[in-house]
């Protein structure tokens, strides 16, 4: 199973940017999506998860301003950002509970991808 994370770039504060993660290979089941943040110099946190059955999560910081939706015919997720702060600086990674195909269910993570807001 293959993430493939896109949407990142450098905005200004209070600007908006939605990031998009598709999950790709021998799927037969997506149980749930989410996506992290690293911040420069600090470890990986939640930001937003969302689970097969449309229960979603996230993290106080972005409640209101975040919001994470599952296309499960395409199996990709997304994360609409908007009123973005210089501390939402970050890369941003995806990750997927995938059953496969065999029947083996794993997370797997994408690439991340960088996002700048510049004050």
């Amino acid at each position: 199973v293959q993430l493939q994370a896109s949407g990142g770039g450098l905005v200004q504060a209070g600007e908006s940017l939605r990031l998009s993660c598709t999950a790709s290979g021998s799927i037969l089941l997506i149980n749930g999506m989410g996506w992290y943040c690293q911040p420069p110099g600090k470890s990986r946190e939640l930001v937003a998860e969302i689970f097969s059955n449309g229960r979603t999560n996230y993290e106080d910081s972005v409640k209101g301003r975040f919001t994470i939706a599952l296309d499960s015919d395409d199996n990709t997720v997304f994360l609409q950002m908007n009123s973005l702060k210089p501390e939402d600086t970050a890369v941003y990674y995806c990750n997927s509970d995938t059953t496969t195909r065999k029947g083996k269910r794993s997370v797997y993570w994408g690439q991340g991808t960088l996002v700048t807001v510049s004050s």
